[in-house]
C-alpha cells in the first residue's frame, strides 16, 4: 500500500473507531509506530481533525464532531492522490471500477477548484510529471476472477480451494484461513493460512474454491497488510543456496532487470570484461533462471549448481543436434 492510500485508509479507520494506539495502526498497514506519527503530523497539516495524545491513556485521536472528506485535504494532497491514489486497472479487477471512477472524477473536480496560485510553491501539478503504471514488464493480466473471491472473501469464512503448487502438474485440495488478497508486481495471490501457517497462494494455480460454512479462524494479533509484507520479505530473504557465477560485464544491466532481488552483489571479475555475481536461490533447481544468459555467463560455484548447468547445457547440446545426425 502506498503512502496516499494509507492517509485515506487511515482516516477510514479513525472515523470508524474514533480512537487507536500507533501500535495498533503500525500493525494494521504493516509499517513502523514512527512511520503513522508522521502520517499523522501529515493529516493534521492538512488541517485534518487528527491528532496524537500522549500517556497511558493516549493513542491517535479523531476529534468529535467533526466529519472528514476530501474537500478539508489541501492542493497538495488532492495533486498526490491523483497521481498515485486509484490504480484503475487493479479496481476493475475487483469489480469497483464504478466506485474508483467517481473518486478520480471528485478528485479531478477538487482540483480545478484549486487556483494556480494556491499551489505548493506555483509548480505544476504532479500529475503532469509523474505517471504510474503498475503493470509488470511483458505479462500478461491474470484471467483470475479477483472480484468473485474478493466477494466471498467479505463473508469472513474459511475456503476449500483446488491448488496446483509451483512445478507440480496435479492439484490438490486445501481447506484455508483467508485473510484476503495481495496484489503485488501485477500479481494477485490469496493470503491464508493453511493448517495455521501462513502460506501465498498465486490466483493463477488456484482454479476453483468453495466457502464452506465455517468462520475463518486468523491468528491472533496478525492483519492482512503485515502479513502479505512479512511473507513477501521472507520470500526475497530466502538464499538456501548462493550461487557464484561470472557473467560478462555489459550483462549486469540485464541481470539486474531479470534477478531483481536474487541478485546478492556483484563485484570485479577475474578479467575487466567480466563481473562475478552472487545470486540467492531456496532450492538448487533455480539455478535454470541462470541458463538464459547463455555463453556470457559461466556458473563457478556451487559444484552441484556447476554441475546441474553442464547436465543441463548436455541436454540442450543432444536435442540441438539430434537432427544433424538424422541428415
Amino acid at each position: 500500500m502506498n503512502r496516499p492510500q494509507r492517509l485515506l485508509s487511515m482516516l477510514v479507520v479513525l472515523q470508524a473507531r474514533r480512537r487507536v494506539t500507533a501500535a495498533e495502526l503500525a500493525e494494521e498497514f504493516g509499517v513502523s509506530e514512527r512511520t503513522v506519527l508522521r502520517d499523522v503530523e501529515t493529516l493534521a497539516a492538512a488541517d485534518l481533525p487528527v491528532v496524537a495524545e500522549r500517556g497511558r491513556y493516549g493513542g491517535i485521536v479523531m476529534l468529535p464532531g467533526r466529519q472528514t472528506d476530501l474537500n478539508r485535504l489541501n492542493a497538495s494532497e488532492v495533486d498526490v492522490l491523483r497521481a498515485l491514489g486509484v490504480d484503475m486497472g487493479r479496481a476493475r479487477q475487483l469489480g469497483v471500477d464504478a466506485a474508483a471512477r467517481d473518486a478520480v472524477h471528485k478528485l479531478t473536480a477538487r482540483a480545478r477548484r484549486t487556483p494556480a496560485t494556491a499551489r505548493e510553491n506555483d509548480l505544476l501539478p504532479l500529475t503532469e510529471v509523474v505517471t504510474v503504471d503498475n503493470r509488470g514488464w511483458f505479462a500478461t493480466e491474470d484471467r483470475a476472477d479477483v472480484a468473485a473471491l474478493t466477494r466471498d472473501l467479505r463473508r469472513g469464512r474459511q475456503l476449500a480451494i483446488t491448488y496446483r503448487s509451483s512445478g507440480h502438474r496435479g492439484e490438490r485440495g486445501i481447506v484455508v484461513d483467508p485473510y484476503g488478497v495481495l496484489s503485488r508486481a501485477g500479481r494477485w495471490y490469496l493470503v491464508a493460512d493453511d493448517e495455521g501457517r501462513p502460506r501465498l497462494f498465486a490466483l493463477t494455480r488456484l482454479s476453483a474454491w468453495t466457502v464452506l460454512d465455517r468462520p475463518r479462524r486468523l491468528s491472533p494479533g496478525r492483519t492482512l497488510p503485515a502479513l502479505a509484507r512479512e511473507l513477501g520479505d521472507a520470500l526475497e530473504r530466502r538464499e538456501d543456496v548462493v550461487v557464484t557465477a561470472d557473467l560478462a560485464a555489459n550483462r549486469l544491466d540485464l541481470a539486474r532487470r531479470i534477478l531483481g532481488a536474487r541478485l546478492r552483489g556483484s563485484t570485479a571479475g577475474p578479467r575487466p570484461d567480466v563481473s562475478r555475481i552472487t545470486v540467492a536461490y531456496d532450492s538448487i533447481d533455480g539455478v535454470r533462471q541462470l541458463l538464459q544468459f547463455g555463453e556470457h555467463i559461466e556458473i563457478v560455484g556451487p559444484p552441484e549448481a556447476r554441475n546441474l548447468v553442464a547436465e543441463l547445457a548436455e541436454s540442450l547440446l543432444r536435442r540441438h543436434t539430434a537432427h544433424r545426425r538424422r541428415e
